[in-house]
């Protein structure tokens, strides 16, 4: 877009008719002109009709270079796209868990039944759009916890490397202690930290593998303030089919370590949460939402390319033509090619 930085200086542009119309004008002289050699070609260069005619050419050479010269005062300048300036969030990690339990289809989506980590894609997704101005990990955990995502302000791809996962890609098992130790790490090695850290971590067991103690790791987690949000998915009922043929209920969380999930919660400042359903999980994200809010984003600035001196010099170089031109019709150069010969 372009516009001018100083508008108010093209009040200037009738300027000079107002001097040519309300000032006297000068009084010409009849003092002897300079004698100079070759009067006669000179004098026939410059007869009555020629210097009207010049005369015409530089009041209009004259008027444009002054609206040029007024143009370059009020600035034109070309102002670019709104650029936004990254907000400083904070350091979210996502430990999803994608243990064998994760098969379980006690969820539904779109009026149809799902497992668990097709729900947890879904919801977590949209969690991670909204996140605008966080530096998002993603830790996906199973027998082993693997860094699937450093953290980054890159949200659209946290999303598409989650969707790309699937049940059993990190093992069978459940490695709590692991994945929250690793978020540990990732965020004690970051160079600048955010004064916010928080990992929300999703399983919907215990831990049954790894090397570190979910509760000694929520305890390094309390070291370096990192609030963790655990979050304990699955269904508390489940109606199957019996080896008889007929149906029954069935606690298909019975595995679901919710103690474990609260003490590490609390040792850290953060929450537990359970999500039985979809809804519930969606109801848990936007609550998180609420209790760890998105930074209010600082107002963008345009770039802004000055253009001024293109006017300008144009005026420049017209009045240089102006000049030179008068200064040949007045003889200045001969005037300066006798006192050089003196």
């Amino acid at each position: 877009m372009w516009t001018l930085a100083w508008p108010w200086m093209l009040m200037a542009l009738p300027l000079p008719l107002l001097v040519r119309r309300y000032l006297p004008a000068s009084q010409e002289t009849n003092e002897s002109g300079l004698k100079v050699p070759n009067f006669d070609i000179f004098s026939a260069l410059m007869n009555r009709a020629s210097r009207e005619q010049f005369s015409n050419m530089r009041l209009w050479f004259g008027l444009l270079a002054w609206s040029l010269l007024v143009l370059a005062s009020a600035r034109p300048e070309r102002v670019g796209d709104e650029i936004e300036i990254p907000v400083s969030g904070r350091n979210l990690m996502l430990a999803v868990d994608l243990s064998g339990s994760m098969d379980a289809k006690d969820f539904e989506l779109g009026g149809r039944r799902v497992d668990r980590l097709t729900a947890t894609k879904a919801v977590a997704s949209d969690f991670i759009s909204r996140r605008k101005g966080d530096r998002i990990g993603l830790i996906l955990f199973g027998e082993q916890a693997y860094l699937q995502v450093p953290l980054t302000l890159d949200r659209e791809t946290v999303k598409i490397l989650l969707l790309e996962s699937f049940i059993g890609l990190a093992g069978e098992k459940t490695a709590i202690g692991d994945a929250i130790t690793l978020a540990v790490k990732r965020i004690y090695d970051q160079e600048q930290t955010a004064t916010e850290q928080v990992l929300v971590l999703l399983t919907d067991g215990a831990n049954t593998a790894g090397e570190i103690n979910p509760l000694k790791a929520a305890e390094l987690a309390q070291n370096i303030g990192l609030r963790i949000y655990t979050i304990g998915i699955g269904a508390d009922q489940m109606v199957v089919s019996s080896l008889t043929g007929g149906l029954r209920r069935v606690n298909p969380s019975a595995d679901l370590d919710e103690k474990t999930l609260q003490n590490i919660a609390e040792r850290t400042g953060g929450r537990y949460f359970r999500a039985k359903d979809t809804a519930a999980l969606q109801d848990i994200y936007r609550l998180l939402d609420d209790i760890e809010p998105v930074p209010e984003p600082e107002a963008g600035f345009r770039p802004v390319q000055p253009y001024f001196f293109w006017p300008l010099g144009a005026s420049l170089f017209i009045t240089f033509y102006l000049s030179l031109g008068n200064l040949l019709a007045n003889g200045g150069l001969i005037r300066l090619r006798e006192a050089i010969k003196l």
